[in-house]
């Protein structure tokens, strides 16, 4: 008997290719996607994709879905309390296991372990220290097709928020820029491939822009802002 898993479904392409490589290896039951997406908005965090299409994908892909609205700006006590509460449900059903597309974040990595360490559950990592220019091109190989939706605007301009993922859009990316964005340089939305019953349906909309105040490490720092590029996707 394989052990229950849940999957963190970010909508993006590591999301996708994690889940494929886990569903190849066969080794966990996964009984639900698991997304969290901002209360306010119905979008989901730093992705910018409306909880509609998301829903879509979860159709396509043929799991369900549990979505974890979180408040527009949350304090870290509030975070981790609806984040506690959600997943002490979860393991209360059995489950064991949560799996993650993350690739090479260590502190990310062990903040997830700690947290899921604290309930009894274990994670799983598929994507864990592959080479992320290797990913890529073996995600494109697979034939999954995924939009960029969103942008930080201190690696990357305006041109690249709504670009298909293909190997121009690899090719134009500035040397410093990690090819699976594994760093926040952008983010992504996938809509078909072999894991997808279906490609999803959507219409590529206008491109924003929005800043956000950079936290100040000291009383010396000066003040500043992020930028990101949001493509909007409606369904």
């Amino acid at each position: 008997m394989k052990p229950k898993a849940i999957f963190n479904w970010s909508s993006g392409k590591d999301s996708a290719l994690a889940l494929y490589k886990t569903l190849k290896e066969d080794q966990f039951e996964i009984i639900s996607l698991l997304t969290s997406i901002n209360k306010e908005f119905q979008r989901i965090s730093m992705h910018g994709v409306h909880v509609s299409l998301l829903e879509k994908q979860a159709e396509s892909l043929g799991f369900p879905l549990i979505k974890i609205e979180i408040p527009k700006e949350p304090s870290m006590k509030e975070y981790s309390e609806i984040m506690s509460k959600t997943m002490n449900e979860i393991q209360s059903q059995g489950v064991t296991h949560s799996i993650f597309g993350d690739i090479f974040l260590e502190d990310l990595r062990k903040y997830r372990e700690d947290q899921l360490q604290s309930i009894g559950m274990e994670g799983a990592f598929p994507l864990w220290k592959i080479d992320t220019g290797e990913l890529i091109h073996e995600f494109l190989n697979l034939s999954f097709k995924t939009i960029v939706t969103c942008v930080n605007g201190t690696y990357l301009d305006k041109s690249f928020a709504g670009r298909i993922i293909d190997k121009d859009f690899i090719k134009d990316l500035p040397e410093k820029v990690d090819p699976c964005g594994e760093n926040g340089e952008f983010h992504t939305f996938t809509f078909d491939g072999p894991i997808f019953k279906n490609p999803v349906q959507f219409e590529i909309g206008e491109v924003v822009k929005k800043t956000y105040s950079k936290p100040k490490s000291d009383e010396n720092d000066e003040d500043g802002e992020y930028v990101f590029w949001f493509c909007d996707l409606t369904s």
